[in-house]
C-alpha cells in the first residue's frame, strides 16, 4: 500500500493503492475526522463548497469511490463500504462522522453496519440504505432512459438522463444554477468515460440493511432537498426515524443536490448537527 500525491488530479489529492486498485482522495484539516461521500457517477468535487467550511473544525476526507473520478475501475467483485474501510484504516482515523449523498449515503450506512468501529455519526441526503425501493414513476422513467443509453452505448444520452436528477420531478433543468449543472455534467461524463468498453465488475450487496439499520444507536441525521423525488426523501426519512434520536431537515426549493444548490443553507444545517455531537 502506498500514499502519494496524484498530480494528474490536483496537487492536494492523494492516492491510496491497495490490492483491489486505487482510490483518489482529499485529506485536509485537523480535528475530528469527517468523511464526505459523493453521489453516484460524481466525485469529491461535488463537496467543493463544504470542504472549506468543515476544515475549520474537522479533518475532512473526501474520496472518489471505486470507478468514479480519479479512482480506478474495479476489475473484480467489490463493495464500496470495504473500500472506504480500507482507506480509513490506512489513514488511522478512528471513528469518523460519515456524510453521504445518494450512493454516498448508502455507503455511509453500509459502513456503519459492516464496520461499526469506523463510524461515530451518520448524515445522509437523498438516500436510505443500499437496498433502495424506487416507486416514483419519475425515477423509473430516468432509470429506463439510463438503461437504454447504456445498452446502446449512448454516453451523451446517459449523462443527460442522469443530470435530470438535479432539478427533480417538479422543475426544469434550466431552473438550476447552470454552474452546478455544468459541474454535474462534467463529473458524470468523466465517470461514464471510465467505464466505456469495460466489463462492469459486480457490486456485491450488503444484506438485510433496513432491519439492521433499525438496530443502530449512533447519531443520525438527514438533510434532503424539498423538491427531490418522494422516493429519495422518503428513504432518508425512514432511515433516520428508525434510529433512536434520528432527525430529518428539508432544504426548500432544491432537489437531489442541496449541498450544491444551497451550500450556505446546507452548511449551516450540517454545522448545527455537528455541534450537537458528543466530544470524543
Amino acid at each position: 500500500m502506498t500514499d502519494a500525491t496524484d498530480v494528474t488530479h490536483g496537487s492536494d489529492l492523494s492516492t491510496f493503492e491497495f490490492d483491489g486498485g486505487s482510490l483518489v482522495y482529499r485529506d485536509t484539516g485537523e480535528g475530528r475526522p469527517l468523511v464526505l461521500l459523493h453521489g453516484g457517477f460524481l466525485d469529491h468535487r461535488m463537496w467543493r463548497d463544504q470542504i472549506p467550511f468543515l476544515v475549520r473544525d474537522h479533518r475532512v476526507i473526501a474520496p472518489d469511490a471505486r470507478g468514479h473520478g480519479g479512482s480506478s475501475v474495479a476489475r473484480a467483485a467489490f463493495r464500496h463500504t470495504d473500500d472506504l474501510a480500507a482507506l480509513l484504516r490506512h489513514l488511522g482515523t478512528g471513528p469518523a462522522i460519515l456524510v453521504g449523498l445518494s450512493m454516498g449515503g448508502a455507503t455511509a450506512v453500509d459502513t456503519a453496519l459492516e464496520h461499526p468501529d469506523l463510524v461515530s455519526a451518520l448524515v445522509v441526503s437523498g438516500a436510505g440504505t443500499s437496498e433502495p425501493d424506487f416507486r416514483d414513476p419519475w425515477v423509473k422513467g430516468i432509470q429506463a432512459e439510463l438503461t437504454r443509453a447504456f445498452t446502446e452505448g449512448d454516453a451523451d444520452g446517459y449523462v443527460e438522463a442522469f443530470t435530470q436528477y438535479a432539478p427533480g420531478p417538479r422543475r426544469a433543468l434550466d431552473e438550476v444554477d447552470q454552474d452546478v449543472v455544468r459541474l454535474l455534467r462534467e463529473m458524470t461524463a468523466n465517470t461514464v468515460a471510465k467505464h466505456t468498453g469495460a466489463v462492469p465488475a459486480e457490486l456485491l450487496p450488503v444484506a438485510d440493511t433496513w432491519a439492521r439499520a433499525a438496530q443502530l444507536t449512533l447519531p443520525a441525521f438527514a438533510i434532503n432537498g424539498g423538491v427531490d423525488s418522494a422516493d429519495c426523501i422518503g428513504m432518508a426519512e425512514r432511515l433516520v426515524h428508525s434510529i433512536p434520536g434520528g432527525r430529518a431537515v428539508t432544504v426548500d426549493g432544491v432537489a437531489h443536490y442541496p449541498n450544491m444548490e444551497r451550500p450556505g443553507t446546507f452548511n449551516e444545517i450540517l454545522g448545527g448537527f455537528l455541534r450537537t455531537l458528543p466530544s470524543r
